[in-house]
């Protein structure tokens, strides 16, 4: 018979004492096998007569009967009747004898078990380790033997047995093979795994099950010597599906999530049936299933696969009466398995998803090196962000912002940068996203308004005989919900010595705008302490001129776009008449409500003669000076006018 190992005992434990599940009995006259304890019988000794001290029938008791102990059966009886089937197995692994236990376990004649080979009978040689201790055992070098075997029965059904080898008292020689049925145990015991390894809502290989196919799919040994050497994943999620489970109820959301289950094996099916090998389609928790691809071909293949997913799960559903649509987002992994691992596999299987949720959702998005280096690098920035405030590795540019009227620097603007060890110098666009998300854009704004303000009353101390110039500072919405903004500009300008109309504060239009509640009484009550307040990038967001007439603004800065149109520097030619259109209404308008206006991205003298022509109140580009250190800008105060390129190096 063929069939398959658990394995015998272990070396270490063969030579240990243990006790078998049957009984060597030692026939009568026999000397005791090695093992079995001797019992000793005490009393009197048969046919002699015993007196009882004191006794009052001394003769009655001399005539009675001694009572004998029964002889035991004899080892041939109990073998032949035991329910365990059994044989005995010579020196040479030939069987000796059989009882028909065995006989009807193998569904073999008992006649033709004697003489028979044991290893074959019970599939002793199938491999090498319990064959090894199956020949030492003969050879009288080890203990016992057990191991666990799954053979063919003689009517076509599996058999799963459990083989027992151990040897007999050393005048017997041989060993004896014992042979117990745990079919009923292995079944079981199949049954109750794939209840753990399976999903109870959609009967899908869970999570478990799913990780321990791709653990062994990545195992050199899997793809060594045939196949393509690749593998591929498909990541799912469900768009909205908690909206179902919310609205309709789990139960609801239960049918929904096996429709889905059944769609996804069909397609898998599909896929199987034009190429070799069908995808492991798994249930990995909520409403996110996997797609195993073991010897993809290439991220063809996937991205084939996640179009079909993509079609049939778009496809509407009928669940009780009611008729659902959904879609989902699927993230594509393909890659060579040599070198991979599980972990690192479904690290670039949920980060592929979630471009996928973030680009628009029901799509398939497929995994990106260089975008998932970009997300490595964006998350040891983010990591790094609050040690880095502590170690001083943030430093402040200035930018001037020079008055079209008279080119003399009447500010500048505070622009942070990161000198980062690792990735070198950084602008604003690296990181400050990443503060904002964290919170660390408080204590870091707390950093940039003292440190400018600073800057600000020194040049105003050095240069006393010059009209001295405000600093503009940036200001993150969360900076006004997460922390006293009015308390820390206060505690700054008493600390530093300036003036309060020496700084400006300058908040993105899209967040000055829908101002309510707080941000808009924090934006009164420093507008009532004399800071002004800027908005910046006018005119790229709400506009909402309502708004405008109610908040305490006193600056706008146009976005660069704008100015941008003014490009041609040809004076026959058409400049971008729309924009300077849209600029000089909204010049008009600032100054008809009482406000200054900054034009941003100015580069040419061109720019800066039609935006001073137009009636703009300041500049702030490259014509005049890219950010630099505040050292430079000193060389800059005091000059009688700003020459082009001046602060530039």
């Amino acid at each position: 018979m063929s069939g398959t190992s658990e394995g015998p005992t272990p070396a270490t434990e063969l030579g240990r004492a243990v006790v078998t599940e049957s009984e060597i009995l030692t026939p009568p006259g026999a000397e005791f096998a090695e093992g079995v304890e001797a019992v000793e019988v005490t009393g009197p000794v048969p046919d002699e007569p015993v007196e009882a001290a004191g006794s009052a029938e001394p003769d009655r008791l001399a005539k009675s009967p001694v009572p004998r102990t029964p002889s035991p059966p004899s080892y041939r009886s109990v073998f032949t009747a035991a329910p365990l089937a059994m044989a005995v197995v010579d020196r040479e692994g030939t069987v000796t004898g059989a009882n028909a236990a065995l006989a009807d376990l193998l569904g073999r004649d008992q006649d033709t078990l004697t003489g028979a080979v044991a290893a074959d009978l019970v599939d002793l040689a199938s491999d090498a380790r319990t064959w090894h201790a199956y020949r030492e055992l003969l050879r009288g070098r080890r203990a016992r033997l057990r191991c666990t075997r799954r053979l063919k029965h003689p009517e076509g059904h599996a058999l799963w047995v459990r083989v027992t080898v151990a040897p007999l008292p050393a005048d017997d020689g041989g060993v004896l093979v014992s042979v117990a049925d745990i079919s009923d145990h292995r079944a079981l015991q199949a049954r109750l795994r794939h209840l753990r390894m399976h999903d109870p809502v959609t009967r899908l290989p869970n999570r478990t099950l799913f990780f321990e196919r791709l653990t062994s799919a990545l195992e050199a040994e899997s793809y060594a010597e045939s196949g393509t050497g690749r593998i591929g994943l498909c990541y799912l999620d469900l768009d909205g599906f908690k909206a179902v489970n919310d609205t309709l109820g789990h139960r609801v959301g239960d049918q929904l999530l096996a429709a889905v289950a059944d769609r996804l094996t069909r397609c898998a099916q599909d896929a199987g049936r034009a190429r070799a090998g069908i995808p492991l389609v798994a249930r990995l928790g909520g409403d996110e299933f996997a797609l195993l691809v073991e010897d993809s071909t290439g991220t063809e293949q996937l991205a084939d696969l996640a179009e079909s997913l993509l079609d049939a799960i778009q496809e509407p559903f009928d669940l009780s009466g009611r008729r659902l649509s959904v879609s989902a987002s699927i993230g594509v992994v393909e890659r060579h398995a040599a070198g991979t691992t599980p972990t690192a596999l479904m690290q670039a299987a949920d980060t592929t998803l979630y471009w996928a949720k973030a680009d628009g959702k029901a799509r398939w998005t497929l995994f990106d090196p260089e975008r998932n280096a970009s997300r490595v690098t964006r998350q040891a920035l983010a990591s790094s962000l609050r040690p880095a405030i502590d170690r001083g590795e943030f430093a402040l540019e200035y930018q001037p912002l020079v008055g079209m009227d008279d080119d003399r620097v009447h500010g500048v603007e505070a622009l942070i940068r990161w000198h980062h060890p690792r990735f070198g110098t950084l602008t604003p666009n690296r990181f400050i996203s990443l503060a904002e998300e964290d919170g660390s854009i408080v204590p870091l704004g707390r950093w940039v308004l003292r440190t400018a303000c600073r800057q600000a009353r020194d040049w105003q101390t050095r240069y006393p005989d010059e009209p001295p110039i405000f600093v503009s500072v940036n200001v993150a919405v969360r900076q006004v919900w997460d922390s006293d903004l009015v308390a820390d500009v206060a505690d700054t300008l008493r600390e530093t010595g300036l003036p309060p109309h020496l700084l400006q504060l300058e908040l993105t239009e899209s967040a000055v705008m829908g101002s309510t509640g707080r941000p808009l009484q924090a934006l009164k009550a420093l507008s009532d302490m004399g800071v002004r307040i800027a908005i910046d990038d006018f005119g790229t967001g709400y506009s909402n001129l309502a708004y405008l007439s109610r908040l305490p603004v006193s600056v706008l800065k146009l976005d660069g776009s704008f100015v941008r149109g003014f490009q041609i520097e040809d004076r026959t030619a058409q400049p971008g008449a729309a924009d300077e259109v849209i600029v000089e209404a909204m010049v008009q308008l600032a100054h008809r409500l009482g406000l200054t206006v900054t034009a941003e991205c100015v580069e040419t003298s061109a720019q800066a003669t039609r935006l001073r022509r137009i009636g703009c109140d300041t500049g702030q580009g490259w014509l005049y000076s890219r950010p630099v250190p505040p050292d430079r800008i000193s060389e800059l105060l005091g000059t009688p006018g700003v020459q082009a390129g001046v602060g530039n190096p």
